[in-house]
């Protein structure tokens, strides 16, 4: 309990300030994709994903975790961390809207859904960063 606890420090403050500059580009990329643009739930949450990743790699690496170090593994993690936070995020977000939503339409559900999926997102790819990708290498 007192490990979980210090996971909510100063960084998680950082993180979450980065994570409002994400949030606002990526909204606007994955609302206007999927909205406007036509593309799928899939396609729009991905363009999200991809191109605000790398903003948030170099960000979260110098601002909020002070990563100095540079290694190809760091990159790796820092990648499959996105992977598997998306794949888990967006991937439990869509059903559940789906089961909750079922009287709505497609485009409601969807679009919940893709808000669902940023939260979960968020707090995975905390989790994930903190201790995966950018971790105390001491």
């Amino acid at each position: 309990m007192k490990k979980l606890l210090g996971l909510l420090d100063f960084k998680l403050l950082k993180f979450l300030l980065v994570g409002v500059v994400n949030t606002l580009v990526g909204s606007a990329i994955m609302f206007g994709l999927y909205n406007l643009a036509g593309w799928g739930y899939w396609i729009s949450s991905a363009m999200n994903i991809i191109l605000t990743s790398v903003l948030s790699f170099f960000l979260n690496k110098y601002f909020t975790f002070q990563s100095r170090g540079w290694s190809l593994g760091q990159v790796v993690r820092f990648g499959v961390n996105i992977l598997l936070c998306y794949l888990a995020a967006y991937g439990v977000a869509q059903p559940l809207c789906r089961l909750a939503l079922a009287g709505a339409g497609e485009t409601v559900r969807n679009n919940v859904s893709m808000l669902l999926g940023m939260v979960l997102f968020t707090g995975l790819n905390y989790l994930g960063q903190r201790l995966f990708a950018f971790r105390d290498q001491a």
